[in-house]
């Protein structure tokens, strides 16, 4: 995880996200770069009034001009968070080190194009509709892994790592893609909830597996009783100590389960520890 990119907005998260960063890149010494990507033009249209925006150029410039002032107010905060920690700013040298970077017209569907080159994308927890196109851009156009991270920055990351398996395709590149943080944690658990298995690997497979790389494993298998999965998922994270959660997304195919339900829909609106996760 040595190259870092921070996706910021003006949301609650956004002082979680840069608190996030440094924990993970004084954990790999990694290069970050805080990515600010603005309104694109569809955004701009759908702000205008029924989308009539042809008509009100002065609305055009005067969504523009809050753009560049919402930039510039992140940008202030990012500076000053990274320089009260004594980091450069200008990306180089060896250790952790920042850069700031912004494309304030191209939207956020421009963050899964340019996440390619980089090792873990940061995208604030979704909430009230917001986040949710970029974090879709990360999640389906990357083919990287992101960390979702909740608006409460975490005390730890990565010390006990929790892996939701249930089997899946997703679950395993998830978990390949997550090594550099299951290598260094102190614990690694991996939950299974009886009722979100599909047919794959059980839990005592991929524990062996981990235990194999020298890992401190444990095996913790729960039914969901009357919550949901992705209910019993965070409470379960939370009853043994975790600190950072892996879980597998779901592919485009499934994408109608962020609007109707489903364990990762549940976890992505309600996390409140960080968590990776892979298409």
């Amino acid at each position: 995880m040595r190259n870092l990119l921070i996706h910021l907005e003006a949301t609650s998260t956004l002082d979680s996200l840069l608190a996030c960063a440094h924990l993970v890149a004084r954990r790999f010494g990694s290069y970050v770069e805080g990515f600010y990507v603005g309104l694109g033009p569809s955004d701009i249209i759908a702000a205008g009034a029924d989308g009539f925006v042809a008509a009100a150029p002065e609305l055009v410039a005067s969504i523009e001009r809050e753009a560049r002032e919402r930039a510039e107010r992140i940008r202030e905060r990012f500076v000053r968070f990274w320089e009260s920690l004594g980091v450069p700013l200008d990306g180089q040298g060896e250790g952790v080190r920042v850069r700031w970077r912004e494309d304030p017209g191209a939207g956020a569907g421009l963050l899964g194009s340019v996440g390619r080159c980089y090792d873990l994308i940061l995208v604030g927890r979704p909430g009230g509709g917001a986040g949710m196109a970029a974090l879709e851009s990360a999640l389906f156009e990357a083919g990287r892994p992101i960390l979702v991270v909740p608006p409460t920055p975490p005390e730890s990351l990565g010390r006990h790592v929790v892996v939701a398996w249930n089997g899946s395709t997703e679950s395993a590149r998830t978990v390949a893609l997550a090594m550099p943080f299951l290598a260094q944690a102190e614990q690694v658990t991996v939950l299974t909830v009886r009722e979100g298995m599909v047919p794959g690997p059980d839990g005592a497979a991929l524990a062996a597996a981990l235990a194999r790389h020298g890992l401190s494993v444990a095996r913790h298998e729960v039914s969901r009783g009357e919550a949901s999965v992705g209910e019993t998922i965070l409470a379960q994270c939370r009853a043994v100590g975790g600190d950072l959660l892996i879980k597998g997304a779901y592919t485009q195919s499934r994408l109608r389960q962020m609007i109707f339900g489903g364990a990762t829909s549940h976890i992505l609106h309600h996390t409140e520890v960080p968590v990776v996760m892979a298409n």
